[in-house]
């Protein structure tokens, strides 16, 4: 039977010498918290009266380009009886030429290869596909990313400056910038919107161009920074041929965390 050296090593994959056991099922699950690190879960549950181990992990998906695995290979996860465990998986990027489809998923159990199909109930891959997808050829056009952020006192905007870096090969159009969970834009009368409109038209001749944010927090209770999961990742609004539609932008990693200070010294529990 396979073992968990040809899961992570076999190119073409292992094929799995059968179902998992009656009573071991497995589903699909993205926390708040894997969103930013392209990360997901396999939940494993043992409805079986004796302990299992799951070594080696690999999730297959037409929309996927390469598999997703182990995001720390070499590990082996012991699942009590009646127990679960979330396995976590680093998702490879998308096939934009993939077709929707359905996931399955390679498990060593107990030394042996098993294969089953794997739910995603709440939906994720589908329009983690079409978002990612649409970026794809939104960055055709232009490169966006976060150029840098400056602080501010409280009760006045801080700046987050867009970056936009036409291609010179194909159009597109930044219609918006949406609020998150924890953070909103300043409009010019000194109201709050949900999406700070933009406007922006990108064509082939287009020069480089760089986009003052006026950024405040959304809320300011202290729990909602310690706790913060998605607060820096913003979603952009785009036309593509005039077709509508939203990609995901994160702030980056050092970045993050100089906006999750300021807004701990803006709302005045700062340390």
């Amino acid at each position: 039977m396979a073992v968990a050296t040809a899961l992570a090593g076999c190119a073409a994959g292992p094929v799995g010498d059968g179902a998992p056991p009656d009573g071991v099922t497995v589903e699909f699950v993205q926390l708040r918290s894997d969103v930013a690190a392209r990360q997901a879960q396999v939940q494993v549950r043992n409805g079986t009266d004796e302990a299992i181990a799951v070594g080696a992990v690999r999730v297959e998906d037409q929309r996927f380009d390469g598999d997703a695995t182990r995001a720390i290979e070499g590990r082996t996860s012991t699942v009590a009886a009646g127990g679960t465990t979330d396995i976590r998986i680093q998702l490879p990027p998308m096939d934009c030429d993939g077709t929707d489809g359905a996931m399955t998923v390679l498990l060593e159990l107990d030394g042996e290869t098993v294969e089953a199909p794997l739910p995603d109930p709440l939906d994720v891959i589908g329009p983690l596909h079409e978002r990612e997808c649409l970026a794809s050829k939104v960055m055709d056009a232009a490169s966006l990313s976060f150029a840098s952020f400056e602080p501010s006192p409280a009760g006045e905007p801080a700046t987050l400056v867009l970056s936009v870096e036409p291609t010179g090969e194909a159009a597109a159009d930044v219609v918006g910038i949406q609020t998150t969970n924890l953070l909103t834009f300043e409009a010019a009368a000194g109201t709050i919107a949900d999406t700070y409109r933009l406007d922006l038209e990108i064509a082939p001749t287009s020069e480089p161009t760089e986009i003052e944010l006026p950024l405040v927090p959304l809320r300011c209770d202290p729990h909602a920074v310690q706790e913060d999961k998605r607060g820096t990742v913003f979603t952009l609004e785009i036309a593509l041929d005039g077709v509508p539609g939203e990609i995901e932008l994160a702030a980056p990693e050092d970045m993050r965390g100089q906006i999750l200070t300021w807004v701990g010294d803006w709302c005045g529990f700062g340390g």
